[in-house]
Formats: C-alpha cells, structure tokens, sequence
C-alpha cells in the first residue's frame, strides 16, 4: 500500500473537508493541493488537529516558510518524489509548542520554537499545527519574529551545510556565492561573512545594495556580465551554488586548483572529469534536519551576526499568491505564509 493511500485511510485524512467559515475545536485549517498544477491547485480545507505521539511535539504554526521546492513539488517539477494526494507542502515553520508527547523534556508548552522536520518527507507546514519529533525544533530567537523564524530553517540549513560542512569554509579565502540575494543566498553571504571570508555574490543590479548590506566585499550583475570572465583573473577558492544549471559548470573556470565547488544539484560527467584532472572537489549535498546547525544560526542570530530578510509576507488562505510570487524569481530574502 501506498503512503498516499495510508493516509487517506487515517482518521485525519477521512475528515478532510472544504474550510467552511471557521474552524472548530480539534480542527484546523491547512492548504492542500490535490493533484498537481498551476498555483490555483492549492486550496484552503480543514482536518483533525493532530496529536504529538512518543517523542513529538505539537506546534500551533505561526508562519510557515515558502522555498523553491515547495513549488516545484506543486507543479510536479520537483525532484523529491513526492506525488501522493492529497498534498500539505511547507517544510520549515515556526510557532509555539501545543502540546508534548510522552518523554519529550526539550521543550513544554508555551515554548517558541523554529524548524525544518522530517525532510524530505512533507511534514505539513502550510497548516494551523503539525506534529513532529522534538529534537528537530529548536527555541526562536527573541530578536527574530515569528515570520522572520520561519524564513531561517530550510534556507539557512542548506547555506549552513553548503558551506561550513562540506565546503569548509574558512577565514581568509575567497567565496563566491550565487544567487546572491535569494532565500538561501542572502543567508550563505553572511555565513561566509561571520567565518572571515572574502564573499562575491552574482545578483542583478537592482539588488546590488541589498547583497552589500548584508557583507558582500564584491557584487557582480549577471544579467550584464559574465562571472567567470570578472574572475578569471583573480580566483576563488569555493563556490557556493543552490541555483544549479549551467552555473556549476561554469564556476570551475574561476575556482583555484584545489578549490571546491558546492552545490544542490550533481554536476555533470564532462565537469566531473575537468574538476578531478585539476584536483577541485565537486560536492553535491541534500540540506537534512540539523538540530546541531540549526542552533548555531540561532547563536550567529543573536550575535547580531545573521539576519534574515523578508522579501513578502502573504495570509495561508492566499498560498496560491505566495507561489506565484517565488515562481517569479525576483524575491529579495523568503516568502512567508503567515497564521493568526
């Protein structure tokens, strides 16, 4: 049997129902795509609240955030597999712990937390209150609000992993980091800051300002120049890259003999055999939950050393809107659904 058809035979799933006016108690409202397509294919339902079991926490969600891959998965463009229905997407929220299950002490009620769990199993965050394993939150900053919290998870654990776990970031070198000005790339440019880098970001000029304020020593307008040609005279030694495509490929002709190349995405054979013959490292990875990770942005958050941009804030009832704003692929920092 199916996990799609598992859960349509829970009692939670059975009771999903069109969102009438307002939910009662033991209900919630959720965003659910039950099938795949254009933005207008999630729509607002009710269900069954659920209940924390052993070890889980249940978190009344205040703002949940909006990342590429939720639209991808939406739109069946995305590469996690997901394809059963019906669909809550949103994986990284932020909100305050409900209720605990047995043997949970981390947190009680009442506690502000921040997370991304179970990924890359959807765990449901485009809803009122989701259930998950405790240890895979951790507190919400009190410098940061509920929208800002729910913006650092998923895109802050792929900078993090991206670049100080697999890159190894470190004091002195030279970093170029793309997409500079995105969710993931407004965050890895203050990372690679706060480790004593030299950063580079390719974003375009109408951001320039933006990627500077956040620490880049240099910025370079991709839609105006070539990155590799602005380098190649000078350089890096890592290169981070969440947006994949050709921009892999292309970053091996500014990397030093020995550098590494980082991305979300493998490169392909031809990069492969050139980054060996030159001894570059070609790391690809898959950001996971990381309580670990996740408390060090929280300590670069309450240093004063990271901050988390909001480029639009939009109500669940109007997650169609949410996606059609990403899908655009002008915002500056996260998109954020946010909960009353």
């Amino acid at each position: 049997m199916k996990l799609g058809d598992q859960l349509l035979r829970t009692p939670v799933y059975r009771n999903l129902t069109a969102v009438g006016s307002g939910t009662t108690d033991g209900r919630m409202r959720i965003v659910v795509a039950e099938r795949l397509g254009e933005p207008e294919v999630l729509q607002v339902r009710e269900m069954d609240r659920p209940e924390p079991e052993l070890t889980e926490i249940l978190v009344r969600v205040r703002a949940a955030g909006v990342n590429p891959c939720d639209w991808k998965t939406r739109s069946g463009q995305g590469s996690l597999g997901h394809d059963e229905f019906p669909m809550i997407l949103g994986y990284d929220v932020a909100g305050v712990v409900e209720a605990v299950g047995p043997g949970v002490t981390v947190f009680k009620p009442g506690d502000e937390v921040l997370g991304m769990p179970k990924f890359p199993v959807l765990p449901g965050g485009y809803a009122e209150y989701l259930t998950a394993a405790a240890r895979q939150f951790v507190r919400k900053p009190a410098k940061l609000t509920f929208e800002e919290a729910a913006a650092l998870p998923l895109a802050g654990l792929t900078a993090w992993q991206g670049l100080v776990d697999t890159g190894k970031v470190a004091a002195g070198q030279r970093v170029l980091v793309h997409a500079a000005a995105g969710g993931v790339g407004h965050l890895a440019v203050q990372i690679a800051k706060s480790f004593g880098a030299y950063v580079i970001g390719t974003a375009s000029a109408a951001k320039h300002d933006f990627v500077r304020a956040l620490g880049a020593d240099e910025v370079i307008d991709y839609r105006t120049a070539d990155f590799a040609e602005v380098l190649a005279r000078d350089p890096v030694d890592l290169v981070f890259d969440p947006i994949t495509a050709d921009y892999s490929v292309r970053s091996l002709r500014v990397l030093k003999n020995g550098g590494v190349l980082v991305s979300t995405l493998p490169v392909n054979e031809s990069a492969t055999a050139e980054a060996q013959r030159r001894g570059i490292s070609t790391d690809f990875f898959l950001v996971e939950p990381d309580r670990l990770a996740l408390t060090a942005l929280t300590e670069l958050v309450d240093s004063g050393r990271l901050m988390v941009a909001i480029d639009s804030t939009y109500p669940l009832s109007q997650a169609a809107e949410a996606h059609r704003r990403g899908e655009t692929n002008r915002a500056a920092g996260k998109i954020v659904l946010t909960l009353d």
